[in-house]
């Protein structure tokens, strides 16, 4: 697996490309730096109920002296959605349980214009991944 970048240079990229093809490209790439989730981790648990695609997200909570923070994993069927979860992962991922549970990342993917060229579907399915961790991170406070 690649590392991913930051958000903030997924931010740069994205201002950077002016196409949405090539956006849509780019999203697809960075999925493709995901590592496959193993089988046993594409349980019932890590499904993300909401989404039209198969997604799943393994979540791990470890203590720190900023008090939990998480990371996850993640998987989907189909690149697009892949690739979203691969700037959720960006955005989230390594973060506090507070930080997670105190802030929704779709105003940051609102920044990015995703939303807005996402079908009705691929939106509300992220909405349900960000749900999904946000819910995570607010059991672990």
């Amino acid at each position: 697996m690649s590392t991913l970048p930051s958000f903030a240079d997924i931010s740069d990229n994205f201002g950077f490309l002016d196409d949405w093809e090539d956006r849509y490209r780019y999203l697809i790439e960075l999925g493709g730096m995901l590592d496959p989730l193993p089988d046993a981790e594409k349980s019932a648990a890590n499904k993300v109920s909401g989404c039209v695609s198969q997604v799943w997200l393994a979540i791990d909570a470890i203590p720190g002296d900023r008090g939990t923070i998480i990371r996850f994993r993640g998987d989907s069927d189909a690149m697009i959605v892949k690739g979203l979860v691969a700037v959720l992962m960006a955005f989230y991922s390594g973060q506090s349980a507070t930080f997670i549970a105190e802030t929704d990342a779709v105003t940051a993917f609102d920044a990015l214009g995703l939303r807005e060229h996402l079908t009705t579907q691929r939106s509300n399915g992220l909405v349900a991944m960000i749900n999904r961790l946000r819910a995570e991170a607010q059991s672990r406070l």
